[in-house]
């Protein structure tokens, strides 16, 4: 079993009992995965990328729990620490690959200061998914369009899954 297995079925268990989180990030990690192969990153950044998919909304259940919500504020403040435990625990993983993995958990919800690949990549795939869960109309769905994805695949994913042109 690989890395990305590994912490996979690590994540699958740590949300034990709730298929709806659990389906969230698999599909935020496939779509993820995808966008990361066809934008040409380069292998270590696609295992981070690939990695902080998976553990991207990790901060839920530490911000449930100490502030009986969970917006995405609250999952960057809390998603970090949570991380950085199950990536040790499980172990394999570089203090670079951890800090970078951490620091993209502690972003995910920031959208205006987004400059590398990766984290763009990691915010696209993740609208992607809510966009469809939250049923958001096609006006917010041109509205992302324009003022969030950048990436070609993401647009064509985005613009093919919702079928929305500008």
């Amino acid at each position: 079993m690989n890395k990305i297995e590994e912490l996979a079925l690590a994540m699958i268990e740590y949300d034990n009992g709730d298929p709806k989180r659990i389906q969230h990030t698999t599909k935020v990690h496939a779509y993820a995965s995808l966008i990361g192969r066809s934008e040409g990153l380069d292998e270590e950044t696609q295992f981070v990328l690939e990695c902080a998919a998976l553990v991207h909304d990790i901060g839920i259940r530490a911000s449930e729990k100490k502030y009986g919500r969970q917006d995405g504020k609250l999952q960057e403040k809390e998603g970090p620490a949570v991380a950085r435990e199950m990536l040790m625990r499980l172990g394999g993983y570089t203090d670079w690959q951890i800090e970078r993995i951490c620091w993209l958990v502690g972003h995910h919800h920031t959208y205006h200061a987004c400059e590398d690949l990766d984290y763009q990549i990691l915010i696209e795939a993740d609208f992607l998914v809510n966009l469809f869960e939250d049923k958001e109309s096609p006006k917010a769905m041109r509205a992302v369009r324009k003022n969030i994805f950048r990436t070609a695949c993401g647009i064509r994913m985005l613009e093919t899954m919702f079928r929305i042109n500008e």
